[in-house]
């Protein structure tokens, strides 16, 4: 592998991790949503 493939991978390798992570987090975030708008749920009221 050329010096050239093994950056690459490298930056592919470290830029997978917080992608995932990111990724899940919104889409978490928006599983919650919806199934909070579908629930018909509103904030709470003082």
């Amino acid at each position: 592998m050329s010096e050239l493939e093994s950056i690459i991978w490298h930056v592919l390798g470290y830029m997978a991790m917080p992608t995932i992570f990111i990724a899940g987090f919104c889409a978490v975030f928006i599983a919650a949503v919806g199934i909070l708008k579908m629930s018909g749920d509103t904030p709470v009221k003082d």
